[in-house]
């Protein structure tokens, strides 16, 4: 029962914690809002003579959130492939500690 359970079902649901966790990130920042308007002006301003400017200052800020919400999306990703890794060999490490 136990293998069952820490081996099968536990991973399951914590993927499936893992996927929630990573929708809620992904909508807490707007990371695929700021992909899909990244050309739109930032508020936007469409007045005469200042579309350009908007679009272009739209971009450079959109430049810098998305790098910072790519860089914390690759930290979220790498802490969950940890957590993942650590809790499937926990056992096994319990196990060779005890024999070593």
């Amino acid at each position: 029962m136990f293998l069952k359970f820490w081996f099968f079902e536990s991973p399951l649901e914590m993927l499936k914690f893992f996927v929630s966790l990573n929708k809620a990130f992904l909508h807490f920042f707007s990371l695929p809002l700021f992909l899909e308007t990244y050309f739109q002006p930032l508020k936007n301003e469409y007045r005469q003579g200042l579309v350009g400017f908007s679009r272009a200052m739209g971009i450079i800020i959109k430049t810098f959130l998305i790098t910072a919400d790519v860089i914390m999306l690759t930290a979220l990703l790498a802490a969950e492939t940890f957590i993942f890794v650590g809790y499937i060999f926990f056992p096994i490490a319990t196990v060779w500690l005890l024999f070593l």
